[in-house]
């Protein structure tokens, strides 16, 4: 199969705790966001094709901070962008201060950079939470449309694989507008699909 993303480079930047931190220099950014554990470094690291480019942590919750990945690819639609990983939520043995920390970072992040051109929501395709569908709200909120990913399919018998994503997205409040995005980090499924919706959707 031919790969429609050839990732020329790809490298750290930088961990942000705080608004002053966030990158100057006006590349397009891409965030991604989602619960404590549902693999986003995982799939970062699988749409760059790097192994540990972004840190897997067995902690939930262990991002604590934003962190921004620089990218060239060899694709003229996305050629030159940063990704950003932001702090997983929804971890209950996070402390309290922790989470009080992130809230205002995200929220600064999403709601204030005129560089976010898209985010990408990634959801656990077997187990969604209410914290997912108030994700999704509170994004078209602030003028978000995300993209949804719903991760480690593999997971999912094939047999349970179409039933188990309408149930998802009936879960999540999902309409034509959100269309899911099936995807393994694991076997790569569903890597081509999300950078053919990144380009169509950042047009940058």
């Amino acid at each position: 199969m031919v790969d429609t993303m050839k990732i020329l480079t790809a490298e750290f930047i930088r961990s942000c705790v705080g608004p002053e931190q966030f990158p100057n220099g006006g590349l397009p950014e891409i965030a991604f966001v989602g619960r404590s554990n549902v693999g986003k470094s995982s799939l970062i690291n699988s749409l760059l094709q790097r192994k540990s480019l972004a840190k897997v942590s067995r902690t939930p919750g262990k991002t604590r901070a934003v962190n921004v990945f620089s990218v060239v690819t060899g694709d003229v639609q996305l050629a030159r962008f940063m990704i950003v990983d932001l702090p997983g939520y929804g971890y209950a043995k996070v402390s309290k201060s922790i989470r009080a920390q992130w809230g205002p970072l995200l929220e600064a992040y999403l709601t204030d950079r005129e560089e976010v051109r898209i985010v990408v929501l990634l959801v656990e395709s077997r187990v969604p939470a209410a914290q997912d569908r108030a994700t999704i709200e509170w994004l078209l909120s602030i003028g978000h449309l995300p993209v949804v990913v719903a991760t480690k399919v593999d997971k999912l018998k094939p047999s349970e694989r179409v039933a188990g994503l309408r149930r998802l997205g009936a879960e999540l409040g999902l309409d034509d507008r959100l269309p899911v995005i099936a995807y393994s980090s694991t076997t790569g499924e569903g890597r081509d699909r999300l950078w053919t919706v990144l380009k169509e959707r950042t047009r940058i």
